[in-house]
């Protein structure tokens, strides 16, 4: 694919630096693309498919930060990667994911030299300070089933459809809860006729 068309405000010698150093990859889903403790040795520009930010404890439980998607960038593999820091997430390709990847020793320069990488990254950060900022506001203000009815919206707005081919367990391991108080909540939802629940599917309405 021609990553250009997802990157289309990037000057053209930036385009030629990336196509000259980057690497474009492939991760399949369930793939584990950035883990907890890992130096960061590129930033990754994603081009097709989608990846899932979550911190995860010392138990394997997971907390659902953000969703990356094409035309987005990691912003913590920018982080760690201009300030040679270890990663305090997880990052997990949710389907067949392409990516590219920039080697962490052009950061610098790319930020120095090129005004239109600058924007983008912080743009960047700046978009998921709000994600981050909504999932704080949603564990601080929300109750548990105001949260779900938030995490199935902007699941089915990432997605963009309104089957949601997710399970009781995953969405509970997002939200950092049980598999039990999820069904029920989602049968309480399914009584308020705002979705219908199918075997590892929910149709929105």
């Amino acid at each position: 694919m021609n990553w250009k068309e997802k990157f289309p405000q990037f000057e053209p010698q930036l385009v030629e630096l990336i196509e000259k150093e980057a690497v474009q990859r492939t991760f399949y889903a369930g793939d584990i693309i950035m883990r907890t403790g890992q130096y960061i040795k590129s930033t990754i520009l994603i081009l097709e498919g989608r990846i899932k930010i979550y911190r995860e404890n010392q138990e394997g439980g997971e907390f659902l930060i953000y969703y990356l998607e094409p035309g987005q960038a990691c912003a913590v593999s920018m982080i760690c990667a201009i300030q040679s820091h270890t990663s305090e997430l997880m990052a997990v390709a949710e389907e067949d994911t392409e990516v590219l990847m920039i080697p962490v020793h052009l950061m610098d320069d790319m930020m120095n030299q090129y005004k239109t990488w600058y924007q983008f990254v912080i743009q960047t950060y700046r978009a998921r300070f709000d994600e981050i900022l909504e999932v704080v506001d949603n564990i601080a203000f929300r109750n548990m089933d105001e949260r779900l009815e938030f995490f199935l919206k902007r699941y089915s707005d990432k997605t963009g459809k309104k089957k949601l081919e997710i399970s009781h367990q995953q969405i509970a391991d997002d939200l950092n809860s049980s598999r039990e108080v999820i069904s029920r909540l989602l049968k309480k939802m399914e009584q308020r006729n705002l979705l219908k629940l199918h075997r590892n599917m929910i149709e929105l309405f």
